[in-house]
């Protein structure tokens, strides 16, 4: 996700995250840390179904 998407996502001016990256980096760092949390459940979520996948796939050999 860009810096663009995520300003639209939070409803934002693209010019605002920059400025809060300049101006309240404690902010910005939250936000993006946030981003980061969202990726990192979606891609434990995929791991986890694709393990239940092969998990089945040797229950069934």
């Amino acid at each position: 996700m860009t810096q663009r998407d995520k300003a639209i996502y939070l409803d934002l001016d693209p010019k605002t995250l920059r400025n809060w990256r300049k101006n309240k980096p404690n902010l910005y760092k939250i936000i993006m840390l946030g981003f980061a949390f969202e990726e990192a459940v979606k891609k434990s979520k995929k791991n986890y179904e694709t393990l239940e996948k092969l998990e089945r796939e040797v229950v069934d050999l």
